[in-house]
C-alpha cells in the first residue's frame, strides 16, 4: 500500500515540477502556462522518457487531477454577465460557436482528421481555449495526442491573433471601438489574449472584448452538458449501458452556482479559481507526459490547417455579421 502512493506520489510531484516550470516561463512569453506545460511534458516525455515508475502518478494526474481542476473550473462562470449583454450580442456568440464548432468537425472529416479531433479544435476555438478542450476531451473519449495539439494549436492561434485582430477590426473592416472589442472577444481564445488586444485599441474596446468573452466562456457549461447527455443516448441507442453523467461535470455545474448566486465571498471564489489552474496545469502535464512525437507529426501538420482554417472562418463570420448588423 504505501509502495503503491509513493509510486503515484512520483509522478504527481514530475508534473507538478513541469508544472512550476511552465508556470515560471508564462511570465516571459505570450504562452499560456497550459499550453507550456503541455509542450514540457511533450519534451521531457520524449527526451528523458520517465521510466514505469512515475507511470502511476501520471495517469492519476492526466485524469484524476483533470477532473477536479474541470469541477473547480465552474466557480469563473457567472451568468450574472449575461445582463451586461445587449441580444444581439448574445445571439452572435452563440451563433459564432455554433458555426466554429460545425465548420471544425467538417474541415476535420475533409482533411481524414479523427471527428473528435475536430470537435476538441471546434469548441477549443469557438469556446475558451484550454479550459473548453480540457472539460471536452475526457466527455468524448479523446486521446492525449489529440488534446494536447489541440491546445497548443488554440494557444498559437490566439497569440498570432493578439497582433492581428486589432488590425482587422480597426483598419480591415473600419469598425467602431465597441464593434472591434465585440470581435476580439468573440474570436481570441483565452482570457489574457482578449485583454491584451481589446485594450491595445481603447479602454471602450477592452471593456466590450471583455464582457462577450465571459459570455463566451459561459457557453461552456451548456456545451458540457449536451455533449454529457448525447453520449449518453448514443451508448443507450447502441445497445450499451447508459453511463451517468460524470461526476466532474456535475461538480462543474453546480460550482457554476457559487459567484451566480454570491454563495461564498469573493476571497474563498478566487482561492478555488486559483487551485482549478494549478490542478489543471499539473494535469496538462501529466497530458504532455503521455503524448509520442510520433503521434504529432502524423496528425500535425493536417489539424494546424484544419485549426487555422477555423479561426479564419470564425473572424469572417463575427467581422461580416458585425458590418450587415451595423
Amino acid at each position: 500500500m504505501l509502495s503503491n502512493v509513493a509510486l503515484t506520489a512520483r509522478g504527481i510531484l514530475l508534473c507538478a515540477c513541469i508544472g512550476l516550470t511552465a508556470m515560471h516561463l508564462a511570465t516571459y512569453t505570450p504562452i499560456g502556462a497550459v499550453a507550456l506545460a503541455i509542450i514540457l511534458g511533450i519534451v521531457v516525455g520524449n527526451v528523458l522518457k520517465p521510466g514505469v515508475r512515475f507511470q502511476q502518478g501520471i495517469t492519476f494526474s492526466e485524469k484524476h487531477i483533470l477532473s477536479f481542476a474541470i469541477a473547480l473550473m465552474g466557480v469563473n462562470l457567472n451568468f450574472m454577465t449575461l445582463r451586461e449583454l445587449g441580444g444581439n450580442s448574445l445571439l452572435l456568440v452563440i451563433a459564432a460557436m455554433t458555426v466554429t464548432i460545425a465548420i471544425s468537425v467538417l474541415l476535420a472529416r475533409l482533411f481524414k482528421l479523427d471527428r473528435r479531433f475536430g470537435l476538441l479544435l471546434g469548441i477549443g476555438n469557438g469556446i475558451c481555449g484550454s479550459s473548453a478542450i480540457a472539460a471536452a476531451g475526457p466527455l468524448i473519449g479523446a486521446r492525449e495526442e489529440e488534446v494536447g495539439l489541440s491546445v497548443a494549436i488554440v494557444n498559437f492561434l490566439g497569440t498570432l491573433g493578439i497582433f492581428l485582430l486589432p488590425f482587422i477590426g480597426t483598419v480591415a473592416l473600419g469598425l467602431t471601438n465597441t464593434d472591434s472589442g465585440v470581435l476580439i472577444g468573440n474570436t481570441l481564445q483565452a482570457v489574457g489574449q482578449v485583454v491584451a488586444a481589446g485594450f491595445s485599441i481603447s479602454d471602450t474596446t477592452g471593456q466590450a472584448a471583455t464582457i462577450v468573452k465571459m459570455t463566451r466562456i459561459l457557453m461552456l457549461t451548456p456545451v458540457v452538458l449536451i455533449l454529457a447527455v448525447s453520449l449518453r443516448r448514443a451508448n443507450g441507442d447502441r445497445g450499451g449501458k447508459r453511463p451517468g453523467i460524470p461526476l466532474f461535470i456535475t461538480g462543474f455545474v453546480l460550482f457554476t452556482l457559487v459567484p451566480t448566486f454570491n454563495l461564498l465571498s469573493g476571497e474563498l471564489i478566487e482561492t478555488i479559481s486559483g487551485m482549478s489552474h494549478y490542478a489543471l496545469i499539473i494535469a496538462m502535464a501529466g497530458i504532455g507526459l503521455k503524448i509520442r512525437l510520433g503521434g504529432i507529426l502524423r496528425n500535425g501538420r493536417a489539424a494546424l490547417l484544419v485549426g487555422t482554417l477555423t479561426f479564419l472562418f470564425q473572424i469572417l463570420f463575427t467581422g461580416g455579421m458585425l458590418l450587415l448588423l451595423r
